[in-house]
């Protein structure tokens, strides 16, 4: 039987490659500049006013999310393994920047950022990026949700104007009673504010769905601030403005007890950024029929982090809804994601004044909104619709994200995704008797030669059992109670495992068990239709010859067994 060849295994230049580079290579013409220069420039305006509502809500400045933005992106972008990726600060990291902040302090935060970036860049290098795509959807659409909950209740405070006579409590379940107790504080020109900036991007969305409105919204809303002297919270008035350029790099404080400290943090920031910008890749190429390079992709996360915190910034990661805006404004390739940084940066040093009178309801109203578009509401639907299964994930996870952690979210949603994928497995690996017979026209000696059909000799002391379906751990047990019914009439087992595409090591064990019962029992036991990769996992476990003859088909087999066996 001959084999097909094993595809060759992609170069590392193949894995590692830029895709600004492929671009480039191919032919990069100023019509190309054009559009990718559009593109670059309706990303800014969304990016704009989004990474500074992300960065207040995390617990960062207003500057630090364009920092991020604009170096963190810009570095995406130059060595990404996407076309079309757009890198940033992320609604997702809301939750995690901010725990990190409370517990480590800002400096903790840019060192956790810089140390996840070292880790995001050596997954890649060790080519782990094809793995993450082992996150079960109804784990990704649980803790997505989960932070969207999270993000909206952290907002209400600024949504309303509330004045909170003791610090904002981070949980859920602390904080609620305590935006209860200050609800007598609202400020109805802060919840006016809010609701105007929610209304006017919902409005557009639907009347207007090209124009920016997140950056018309929070624009008038601090024009209205400015003019009529709200008495309001804004960036002015809590972080003193925010500065027209960036600020010189510098090493984050770096001592063998803070890396330890922070540790945990970074890790979980890794974990995130490589979920969240390969799933945006994902996305993209879905778009555009394209394929992104997952390893290389990871790799230019990293150093994007590792830039964003020699800047003062903090995480960066594939922005789904800026990607998505990138594909659809026309870009052409990497460049477009340059060019918002750099639109961002002259953003930043046209309108820093102006910044000032953004009030934080406008803001928080832009990420109110951004948190119900986060809930993927079709997607959660057809979960609970698909069964107990998916629909118990999908519950589990977006319960841990809401009230314990994101990371034991993850870690548990996946556990249990896993359980029920073995579980379903198990099910669908079968084990059949085959009944042996003689057809009627046809002697018992005249089978043809590699050419099983079902016709098998009549025989009490012949059994023979196909397995259908992966043979692994989770399938070992039933599959094991069957084969071990060798009945003392029995002279010859044969097990086809022509239908078995994949053995594992407890499978190859089972099967060793077997071999050596059948022996014991004076049992000849046949293989047959094994593929290369599964008659090599039983000879590594000890089942060959002479305690098991292979074979290619049962018909081979049963000749063999014929051949052999007294007349």
């Amino acid at each position: 039987m001959i084999m097909p060849a094993r595809p060759a295994s992609p170069t590392f230049a193949e894995l590692f490659t830029p895709k600004l580079v492929t671009v480039l290579r191919e032919g990069y013409t100023l019509k190309n500049l054009r559009g990718d220069a559009v593109a670059g420039l309706t990303v800014a305006i969304v990016a704009l006013p989004l990474s500074m509502a992300i960065a207040i809500a995390s617990g960062a400045s207003p500057a630090q999310g364009l920092y991020t933005a604009a170096v963190g992106g810009f570095l995406v972008s130059l060595l990404g393994g996407s076309r079309f990726q757009i890198g940033g600060p992320a609604g997702a990291f809301i939750v995690l920047v901010s725990a990190t902040v409370a517990r480590h302090g800002m400096d903790g935060l840019i060192l956790a950022t810089f140390l996840s970036g070292f880790l995001l860049a050596a997954v890649g290098f060790l080519r782990l990026g094809a793995f993450i795509k082992f996150i079960p959807f109804p784990v990704t659409v649980g803790f997505t949700a989960g932070i969207a909950v999270i993000i909206f209740a952290s907002q209400i405070k600024d949504l309303l104007g509330l004045t909170l006579a003791v610090p904002e409590p981070g949980p859920l379940l602390q904080k609620i009673p305590a935006l209860v107790n200050a609800l007598p504080t609202i400020s109805p020109a802060a919840l006016a504010l809010s609701l105007a900036t929610i209304a006017i991007i919902a409005g557009l969305k639907r009347l207007r769905p090209h124009w920016p409105g997140m950056l018309i919204a929070v624009t008038l809303a601090a024009l209205i601030t400015w003019k009529l002297g709200l008495d309001v919270t804004t960036i002015g008035s809590r972080f003193g403005g925010i500065p027209s350029t960036l600020p010189a790099p510098s090493l984050p404080t770096l001592s063998a007890a803070k890396i330890i400290e922070v540790l945990p943090a970074a890790l979980s920031f890794t974990l995130l950024g490589a979920i969240e910008s390969l799933l945006s890749a994902v996305v993209a190429d879905g778009m555009t029929g394209r394929r992104h390079r997952s390893n290389c992709e990871l790799v230019a996360q990293g150093a994007a982090n590792i830039g964003s915190a020699l800047f003062g910034g903090f995480c960066v990661t594939g922005a789904i809804a800026r990607t998505a805006t990138n594909v659809r404004s026309g870009a052409h390739g990497p460049v477009s994601g340059m060019l918002h940084a750099v639109f961002i940066l002259i953003f930043m040093a046209a309108a820093a004044p102006l910044a000032a009178f953004i009030p934080l309801a406008s803001l928080a109203g832009v990420l109110a909104v951004v948190s119900w578009n986060m809930i993927e509401k079709p997607a959660i639907a057809v979960l609970v619709r698909s069964g107990w299964g998916d629909a118990a994930v999908l519950a589990a996870t977006f319960f841990l994200t809401v009230f314990r952690d994101l990371t034991e979210a993850i870690v548990a949603g996946f556990a249990l995704g896993s359980v029920l994928f073995i579980h379903r497995m198990s099910k669908a690996t079968a084990v059949e008797t085959q009944t042996p017979f003689v057809a009627e026209d046809m002697a018992d000696r005249t089978l043809p030669r590699g050419g099983y059909d079902g016709a098998l000799a009549a025989s009490p002391e012949l059994v023979v059992y196909r397995i259908t379906g992966a043979f692994f751990f989770g399938a070992a047990a039933s599959v094991a109670s069957v084969l071990d019914r060798i009945q003392d009439t029995h002279k010859a087992l044969i097990v086809d495992f022509a239908a078995v595409p994949f053995l594992d090591s407890t499978g190859a064990n089972v099967m060793e068990g077997l071999a050596r019962k059948a022996e014991k029992r004076g049992v000849r036991l046949f293989v047959s239709g094994a593929s290369a990769d599964v008659r090599r996992s039983l000879l590594t476990h000890g089942v060959r010859p002479p305690a098991v003859n292979f074979a290619a088909t049962v018909g081979d087999a049963l000749e063999q067994y014929r051949g052999r066996a007294p007349a």
